[in-house]
């Protein structure tokens, strides 16, 4: 009998062989397990064991693929794993190579938006603190939607009708399927860095989960968490919430109540200038009225005896000059004629016509001295007298009344400083510059 040749294989040829048998059966094949071990390391790849009650299977999700699960896979986890199956040569042993998940029990799309939504909160981007209040009546908005459809119409159909003349720019986006996330980014970081828009909303209608997933993406989060403006989320119906509504500073029902929020009503705009107006109104009046208050405690009468008190001072003082000037002038003259007297009686004693004479004369000069000098200090006086008196009279208010302002005053003299304080048919005396007028006041 003879016997078959012996085949032989080197360790690696004969886990090649294998490799190429698995990799060619069993591509594309659903494995459900509980996961355990799991790993990610620092290059982004994952490692896994799927087990149940009777084996176990290594696992590798590399990192492309684990970027873009759904959900992340946790310890004790019942899942449902989509792969093909390899070798791991330098180990000997075979794995699966993991390319999507799915939880077993819930669905995955929910189980990524629970988990997503933890992380994120945990790292901040949900705070209160953070959210920036809309700018009030903003000019220019952008909007980061699809072009097509009812939600961009229903948009400006409410700016237009509540508040026509807004500056509005679209970004045209997918709002759902492949690409879409990234569009959305884009579009938020373009008005984000373009420093144009004052506010951006984010919108789409409403839809089941997987539809909008678009807004529950990492990206799309972080895309507005980063935004330099105001970001509103309308996505969706009332119900409907997506991660984007957490991040956003404010998130609208829907698309057209963040057209409502974003506007305002001429009528309330107007309604809001006839307040201010009015309350600058009485602010004015009040300061007017404070003013005439204060004005009214010095009151015309009391500016006209101040005034008169001044005069009167100061023509005291003229007349104390004059009583001094007229007792030096006495005084010289009776010192004259004592020494006249004297030299009168010296003469008789002594008949000195000669001497006589001269002493007539210069009686005669020192008379005219004091004369001459009574007039020059009377000179002076009067002149500073007119000074005083001009001054005096550009402050008296008889010369605001010659620039053709008017007193109104009732005939007991009492001073009427408001229309209030008058009655129809009441007579009224009016104090011109020149002259008074009888009034009677109509209504």
């Amino acid at each position: 009998m003879e016997l078959a040749p012996r085949r032989q294989y080197t360790v690696s040829e004969l886990t090649g062989e294998i490799a190429e048998i698995l990799s060619t059966e069993f591509t594309n094949i659903w494995v459900s397990g509980e996961v355990s071990g799991l790993k990610v390391a620092t290059s982004g790849h994952a490692y896994f064991t799927l087990k149940d009650e009777g084996a176990q299977i290594r696992c590798a999700c590399w990192k492309g693929s684990y970027r873009l699960l759904r959900f992340k896979p946790n310890d004790g986890l019942a899942v449902l794993a989509r792969g093909r199956v390899e070798v791991y040569e330098p180990r000997g042993e075979y794995q699966l190579i993991v390319e999507m998940i799915e939880p077993l029990g819930q669905g995955a799309l929910q189980l990524a938006f629970e988990q997503l939504k933890k992380r994120l909160e945990a790292e901040g981007l949900f705070s209160a603190l953070r959210k920036r209040a809309l700018p009030k009546l903003p000019q220019r908005i952008g909007i980061v939607t699809s072009p097509t459809g009812a939600v961009i119409r229903d948009f400006l159909h409410v700016i237009e009708r509540r508040f026509p003349g807004l500056h509005v720019r679209l970004w045209p986006a997918l709002v759902q399927g492949a690409g879409s996330a990234e569009q959305v980014v884009e579009g938020i970081r373009h008005f984000s860095e373009g420093g144009w828009a004052e506010v951006v909303v984010v919108a789409r209608g409403g839809g089941s989960l997987e539809d909008l997933w678009t807004f529950n993406e990492e990206a799309v989060a972080r895309a507005i968490f980063e935004c330099s403006v105001p970001v509103i989320s309308a996505i969706g119906h009332e119900t409907d919430f997506t991660i984007a509504d957490f991040v956003a500073d404010l998130r609208a029902p829907t698309p057209s109540a963040a057209a409502e929020i974003l506007t305002a009503t001429r009528e309330a705009v107007l309604d809001q200038i006839d307040n201010a107006q009015w309350r600058m109104t009485q602010a004015l009046r009040f300061v007017i009225l404070d003013a005439h208050r204060r004005w009214s405690a010095v009151g015309v009468e009391g500016v006209q005896t101040s005034i008169a008190r001044k005069i009167n001072r100061l023509q005291q003082r003229v007349d104390d000059a004059d009583f001094a000037l007229r007792g030096l002038g006495r005084e010289a003259v009776g010192e004259a004629r004592e020494r006249w007297t004297e030299l009168d009686l010296r003469l008789r004693r002594m008949d000195l016509r000669l001497r006589m004479a001269e002493g007539r004369r210069r009686l005669d000069r020192a008379e005219s001295r004091v004369a001459e000098l009574m007039e020059r200090r009377l000179a002076g006086a009067e002149r500073r007298l007119e000074v005083s008196t001009a001054k005096l009279e550009q402050l008296s208010p008889l010369a605001i009344l010659e620039r053709g302002y008017a007193v109104v005053m009732r005939y007991n003299g009492q001073v009427i400083r408001s229309a209030e304080e008058t009655f129809p048919g009441e007579g009224l005396q009016v104090r011109l510059g020149k002259g008074e007028l009888d009034i009677k006041v109509m209504g």
